[in-house]
């Protein structure tokens, strides 16, 4: 038998069910699932450095197990020096069984390892079940060594759900272990 990660087995046997009972679905298919989490870093200093896209993609390649892309400029804006096509970001989008890998780590190991951590902002919901969430330092993570790091950077993590409503969501979210801050 192959692999599945921890995430994954509990949301079938158990968040299905939890979320069947407190919402009323009639069927399986209603119930809203985890589609896709993309983690995005925006590096503006590389307009000057092109260095600084190469440790960002290195970064969020090792944070996330999946090759990282760099990001595009759309147009030309003279007072930053920038011009059309010029890398200024990178992300990773993940999917199946490393997108539920990466939650898993999120929650239990990097989460925990922010200073003065007393859950995450419910507050960035986007109106369609979608969930925002921006990290200060990459350093939080585990598979970042601390001294081979040139610059501390944060990073912005998008949960994507097929969820209709923030409400939906954010018990989909709860369910599956995200820390959201008592109100």
């Amino acid at each position: 038998m192959s692999y599945i990660p921890r995430l994954k087995q509990e949301y079938k046997e158990r968040v299905i069910k939890a979320l069947t009972e407190e919402f009323g679905y009639k069927n399986v298919m209603q119930v809203p699932k985890l589609e896709k989490i993309v983690v995005s870093r925006g590096v503006g200093a590389a307009v000057s450095d092109k260095k600084l896209i190469d440790h960002a993609l290195d970064e969020l390649t090792n944070i996330t197990g999946q090759k990282a892309v760099a990001t595009l400029s759309k147009k030309d804006v003279a007072t930053f020096k920038l011009r059309k096509g010029m890398p200024i970001g990178a992300k990773v989008t993940l999917r199946g069984e490393r997108m539920y890998e990466f939650l898993d780590r999120l929650i239990t190991s990097a989460l925990p390892r922010v200073r003065d951590f007393s859950g995450v902002r419910a507050t960035g919901f986007d109106g369609r079940g979608n969930y925002n969430l921006g990290v200060a330092e990459q350093i939080i993570f585990p598979e970042i060594n601390i001294d081979r790091i040139n610059r501390i950077n944060g990073m912005d993590i998008t949960f994507v759900t097929s969820a209709d409503t923030d409400k939906e969501a954010k018990s989909l979210l709860t369910e599956l272990g995200v820390p959201f801050k008592k109100n």
